[in-house]
């Protein structure tokens, strides 16, 4: 450490010891100012890397957080991670030069968003890891690794969850919503990711939510962030607030009067740094003596901690080599185009995939030619992309036709408005095949400000396909061409119809600057598909539960009694996998793959635990690998069972592994 033999800890305590009550207080808000004769350099905390570097200027953008998720593929996570901190820590090495750093130009990444999708009508839920926690654990936890790096010293990156906790939406209430939530859905819900990727990850922050939780405001809850975060989980980071969730704390939960009685609840209860300016009233809050200085210090000793940590104050930081030829470079653009070609999900193929270069086709739809599908949200700017039309021109050797066929939303337009839907039904008349590429987009998803949609404030009223779109697929469908269904969206939709009408449905989530050509890869099959769901697909709103209701009865395909159209976890291939050797002993599933097919592919492997004697819960997702295969290969593989679920389960408890539909008894009771 530049011949400094102090630790991270020691060299923050001496610094702070050194400050102010002033200084200390303005170090704790996001934008922290230079503190010259201490040689302390403003810092602004705020930066995104939710799947890539955003708001930054050019970046690799890979698939959308959701996507991710359903590669099931945790070491392409990770190295997603990877790739995305060198770019931060290059783009970090320049911005540096100009003596400190603006607002997304420091290296205290605020991803990942573990929180569960618990409802698809959840404008953010496209930006989390899916409907269950033991996934979203194990990818939160490996996008943690890669973000943060493994030198012994340094952290390449901070990565901070969120939001914690309790939330999902709705997004038009969230800044006052009391989400209210029993212990059982508490903590093997929406607390379990958390406590997972701090026991194995050991993420450098946490950023409170801006909801209550059963009362208490989560920035400044004693409950969740002493009692439970400090104490149970032993998280050794510090907590930053979700943007002007302090000042919500009086303004709109009402649980205090005051900003500075506010800024008091938040950081006795731990909340060290502050998106928002409701820290300018600590000082204030020491004098009326609502907290001590002492609390003060050691939250900022926390934070300078984490600077160190990270090298800020070093010459030696072995990232601090990383430059800008990392970003958008050949390796990170091939990780962006193989990601998202595991992202993408075949949910029905009657045999029409993969098509014939040969063939005349009609690309149909508004998400054809859109770039923003492509990005999602909390992005970067690709310098170069590929759009689902693009990617299918470019691989397509046969005649190419396209035609937006609607609008995205709109039923009626005005006279002199562009009426595109004849254009459509002309193209699949003359095509020997029909990609319908159709769906949302961001604007129609996503959280309060960012996205429109009426008084929903981001979030969805309906799963329902907008009625333009359901009309096209009607008309298109008429002509009786064979027809692809391309959905775009972050989320859950009906697709009943597309199933009935359609030869072959797909699913692409929000798919990178890549998604284009990743597509492409696919629909010729240039790969496998090999996606699987992170989200129940269900078939109609009567499925859900009240959106504001927060218990987990019913939700998820944990506690779902209903029918799913497309279940948790599900995902076809162009080629045929067998399981072989079955075997559940002690805490781990064996077995053998095998690929029966004639094309290589890859497998994602999840094993789900049941108990027979328990109907409140239908199974549990416990373990998972993932295996590439040629054409006759077999390989052997071993899922270790995750220790925090099966210590839900009786020792003598007769558990069934579900593995690929299969089930497998455990041989021997009591676990090793």
């Amino acid at each position: 450490m530049t011949g400094d033999k102090r630790t991270a800890r020691e060299r923050a305590h001496d610094l702070v010891a050194q400050m102010t009550l002033a200084e200390k207080c303005a170090q704790m808000k996001y934008d922290a100012p230079a503190i010259p004769r201490l040689g302390v350099p403003a810092y602004n905390w705020w930066n995104e890397a939710l799947h890539g570097v955003a708001r930054s200027g050019a970046a690799t953008v890979f698939p959308q957080a959701i996507g991710l998720a359903a590669t099931f593929d945790v070491d392409g996570v990770k190295g997603t991670a990877a790739a995305i901190s060198d770019e931060m820590r290059a783009k970090y090495n320049q911005y540096r030069t100009f003596g400190e750093t603006q607002i997304y130009q420091g290296i205290t990444a605020w991803s990942p968003n573990i929180n569960i999708f618990r409802d698809p009508r959840w404008g953010r839920g496209h930006e989390t890891y899916g409907e269950d926690p033991y996934l979203t654990g194990r990818m939160g936890t490996a996008f943690v690794q890669g973000l943060q790096g493994d030198d012994p010293v340094y952290r390449k990156v901070d990565a901070t969850l969120k939001h914690y906790a309790v939330h999902s939406g709705p997004e038009r209430l969230r800044h006052s919503f009391d989400a209210k939530v029993g212990e059982e859905d508490l903590f093997e819900t929406y607390l379990w990711a958390f406590r997972y990727c701090i026991d194995h990850a050991g993420p450098s922050a946490v950023m409170g939510a801006y909801n209550r939780v059963n009362g208490e405001p989560a920035c400044g809850s004693k409950t969740l962030l002493q009692d439970i975060l400090y104490g149970v989980f032993g998280f050794q980071g510090y907590v930053v607030s979700d943007c002007g969730a302090i000042c919500d704390i009086n303004r709109e939960h009402h649980v205090t009067e005051n900003e500075a009685e506010s800024a008091a609840l938040a950081v006795n209860n731990g909340c060290a740094l502050n998106c928002g300016d409701a820290y300018k009233w600590l000082k204030t809050a020491v004098a009326l003596d609502l907290i001590s200085e002492e609390t003060i210090t050691a939250c900022v000793e926390r934070l300078f901690e984490a600077r160190f940590r990270l090298g800020m104050f070093d010459e030696d930081c072995p990232y601090n080599d990383l430059s800008d030829d990392v970003v958008e470079c050949p390796e990170h653009l091939a990780l962006s185009r193989k990601m998202a070609q595991e992202s993408m999900v075949l949910l029905k193929n009657d045999g029409l995939l993969p098509l014939d270069r040969q063939l005349n086709v009609a690309v149909i739809g508004p998400n054809a030619d859109d770039k923003s599908v492509l990005l999602g949200n909390y992005n970067g700017t690709p310098s170069q992309y590929t759009t689902l039309l693009r990617g299918i021109q470019e691989a397509a050797q046969g005649k190419v036709r396209y035609a937006r066929g609607c609008h995205l939303t709109q039923d009626q337009v005005g006279r002199w408005e562009e009426h595109p839907l004849r254009e459509a039904v002309l193209a699949a008349q003359k095509s020997d095949v029909v990609i319908l590429c159709m769906g949302l987009n961001p604007q129609m998803e996503g959280e309060e400000g960012d996205a429109y949609n009426g008084d929903m404030s981001g979030d969805k009223a309906t799963i329902d396909l907008p009625s333009s779109q359901q009309k096209l697929l009607e008309e298109v469908a008429k002509v009786g061409k064979p027809m692809v269904f391309v959905n775009v969206s972050g989320s859950c939709l009906n697709l009943c119809r597309a199933d009935e009408l359609c030869g072959a449905v797909l699913q692409v989530f929000y798919p990178g600057a890549e998604g284009g050509k990743a597509l492409a890869d696919l629909l010729y099959g240039e790969v496998c598909p090999s996606g699987r769901l992170p989200v129940t697909f269900y078939r109609s709103d009567r499925d859900l539960p009240p959106f504001t209701d927060y218990s987990m009865k019913d939700r998820t395909y944990k506690y779902f009694q209903g029918e799913p159209l497309y279940p948790f976890a599900h995902g076809l291939s162009y080629t045929s996998f067998a399981l072989e050797d079955l075997r559940f002993e002690g805490g781990a599933v064996e077995g053998v793959l095998r690929n029966t097919g004639s094309r290589r592919g890859g497998h994602a492997i999840p094993v789900f635990l049941k108990d027979p004697g328990d109907r409140s819960v239908n199974c549990r997702l416990a373990g998972l690998t993932r295996l590439e295969l040629d054409p006759g290969e077999a390989a052997p593989f071993r899922v270790e069972l995750c220790r925090e679920i099966l210590d839900l389960f009786d020792d003598s408890a007769a558990l069934t592994a579900l593995v690929d539909g299969e089930e497998v008894q455990r041989r021997s009771a009591g676990k090793k």
